[in-house]
């Protein structure tokens, strides 16, 4: 029971310094699964605080289960930069969490996307985010140019900088 009762108070002592974005200058590292249709990948994101509620960055995905044919690197493959205005404090939400909507336009559409992260720790946390397209490049309905260019869904952890 005593060692139940201590880890509860390093786990709540991490809570309470647990803060999912600080504002201007501050830099998160996420990675995690993708999910759309007919494939399935890996995702990297980078954003950096550039004003009290705003970041930008960049994403990056590469399909690694896609499904039918063998397609090339380049369809599997897509960046992009974003915009995210960060809303956890405007909302009055926990320090640990943050919901960020923004804007991105990368290598296959302008898009939008909106996510939630939660910190357990001052460096680690967990996210969860969906992406869709609004405008696309291609609006060709077949071929690999749609698999980076689709409702998406990524979780995965999130890192301090």
């Amino acid at each position: 029971m005593k060692k139940l009762f201590t880890f509860g108070l390093i786990l709540s002592a991490f809570l309470a310094n647990a803060q999912a974005y600080s504002g201007k200058g501050d830099q998160k590292f996420q990675v995690g699964a993708n999910f759309q249709d007919h494939a399935s990948g890996i995702t990297f994101f980078y954003d950096r605080g550039i004003g009290e509620n705003m970041s930008i960055g960049l994403q990056t995905v590469y399909l690694l289960g896609v499904d039918g044919d063998a397609s090339k690197f380049e369809d599997e493959f897509d960046i992009k930069a974003r915009f995210s205005a960060n809303i956890g404090s405007v909302m009055k939400l926990p320090e640990a969490i943050d919901i960020y909507p923004g804007l991105n336009i990368g290598l296959r559409n302008f898009g939008a996307h909106a996510g939630i992260r939660y910190f357990f720790s001052d460096g680690f946390g967990v996210f969860s985010e969906v992406g869709f397209p609004i405008a696309k490049y291609n609006s060709d309905p077949v071929g690999y140019e749609q698999l980076n260019n689709q409702f998406q869904i990524s979780v995965g952890a999130s890192f301090n900088l």
